[in-house]
This record gives structure tokens, sequence and C-alpha cells, in this order.
């Protein structure tokens, strides 16, 4: 693989290349989660259990998953149009809220009766002056297959929202709105020339057709069959799983450790800015 470019995009690069997304349309099917925090000063230890007590300070129901990729896309001057779902729930209402607050259309966006929306909780302790830090999570999911009609009705939006899109992104966090053989459908609704770019929590492996895919190692390493390390290395483990994948594009993210880039040509390792010492990690959805 090619060594990290020595003489990195200057800064005015790289805001031009932010700017040409302005107002670029991006179609994106996506696994909705809502990101609620829970924060709480410590006050003292329980006398019935050796656990620390918070006072509630506050909470807040962010986008999170494949929403806090739309998100992302919105934040950096582009229109998403989301495809996906929520619950008809109190927590699904908040992450729609949460999108109008930032400009995101929610017209793809299909309300499933009787099904609660996906809801990571995190519950975040520390003083009113510090910096609040997380406890514990509670993860509130249902792995519930879409129905006939649920099937059809998303196809049915994926056509009306590509309008002028020529880009699509597909979060699949395995709730059941991102499915492997939608690709074609989302092809069809860009048109020929178009790029479809994947993230999969859990089967990347199946999803077939799409120009590029952004694993993170452990995913990676899934679908490899063993650590990226081993046998010939993250170099040749990373151009047999761009090939396998039938992508042109394969990029690992591999956290203190930076990216590796994988194409036809070539590849690059990316190394991290700042820190390699993590903690509280935020995913990007």
């Amino acid at each position: 693989m090619r060594a990290p470019d020595p003489t990195p995009p200057s800064r005015p690069r790289l805001l031009e290349l932010v700017d040409a997304l302005a107002d670029q349309p991006v179609l994106m099917l996506i696994d909705l989660v809502a990101d609620r925090f829970v924060l709480g000063a410590p006050k003292r230890i329980s006398r019935e259990a050796p656990v620390l007590i918070l006072r509630w300070s506050g909470e807040s129901v962010a986008p999170g998953g494949g929403a806090n990729a739309a998100a992302n896309v919105r934040a950096l001057g582009g229109r998403p149009l989301p495809v996906g779902c929520v619950g008809d729930d109190e927590i699904g209402r908040a992450l729609l809220a949460a999108f109008a607050e930032r400009g995101i259309d929610d017209a793809g966006i299909l309300v499933r009766r009787g099904w609660p929306t996906p809801t990571k909780t995190r519950i975040l302790a520390g003083f009113p002056t510090g910096i609040k830090q997380q406890v514990v999570r509670f993860d509130r999911e249902e792995q519930r297959p879409l129905d006939a009609a649920e099937r059809r009705e998303l196809e049915a939006r994926i056509a009306a929202r590509a309008g002028r899109a020529r880009v699509a992104v597909l979060s699949d966090y395995g709730y059941g709105a991102v499915l492997p053989d939608l690709v074609p459908a989302v092809r069809a609704a860009l048109g020929t020339a178009s790029t479809v770019l994947v993230d999969s929590r859990f089967r990347l492996g199946d999803f077939h057709g799409a120009d590029a895919a952004t694993p993170n190692e452990e995913e990676a390493e899934t679908i490899h069959g063993g650590p990226l390390e081993s046998g010939g290395g993250v170099d040749a483990a990373g151009a047999a799983l761009r090939a396998r994948l039938g992508c042109r594009f394969l990029l690992i993210t591999r956290g203190s450790r930076g990216m590796a880039l994988f194409e036809a040509g070539g590849g690059a390792h990316v190394p991290v800015h700042g820190t390699d010492q993590v903690a509280d990690v935020t995913g990007a959805g």
C-alpha cells in the first residue's frame, strides 16, 4: 500500500471539498436509532447496595445509528433524503423532532405500528463543572422483519425520494429497514451513473453491488474470518475483502490506529488525528 501522503491537503482544500457537498441530495436508506442521554450528578453511595446515587439533571434525544449519518450529511451542508422506520411512540416522535430541528425532511420515514423505536439510553454522570462520563447503557431493540406491505411502502419511498440524487448511503444496524436485496431498488431509483456506499454492522458480507464499504476493524475481521494482522497482514486482508465484496473502495476504520483505504490501484494508511487514547467513543452511524 502507499504510505500516507507526507503533505496532506491544506485546510482551504479540505473546506473546498466540504463546500462541494452544499445542497447536494443524498438518498439514505437507514436504520434509525434514537440516542437518549440521561444526565446526573453524583450524590452519594447507596445504603441499599454498593452503587452510586445520581441526582437527575436533564435528558435529551439525538439522532443515532443511521439517523446520525443523516444528521452528519446535513451538518456538512448536504441535503439528506432519509428512508427508514420509527415506531409509533414518544421516542420516535422525539427523533423526528430532532430531524426537524436540523432541517431534515422526514417524508421518507415510515411509522411502524406496534414496534418500538430502537433506542440506546446512556446514563452519564459528572459534576456540573466537569465532564460527564457513561456509567451504563440500556438498549431497547426489537428485530422484527418488515412485512410485505411495509416492504412495498419502503420501496415506494425509495423511488419517490431519489429525485436528483446520484449518491446513496445505506446504514444497516440490523433493525429491518436496510436489506441487502434492496440495493437493486436503490440503483434503479438513482440511475446508472450513481454511487452507493454501504455501512453494515453485522452483515456487510451480504451486500454486493455497492461502490464503497466502510467497516470498522471488528466487522472486517468477522468477514475475513480472523485478525487482520494475521497471515499477510492488513494490506492482504483488506485487498482480499474488497475483492470479495466486489466494491471499488473499502475503508476500514481502526480506532486509535487510524484508517486503511483499499482500491484497485493500491491504497493508503491514514494515521489517527489527535490523541490515540480514546474514551467514551461516539459512533458515526
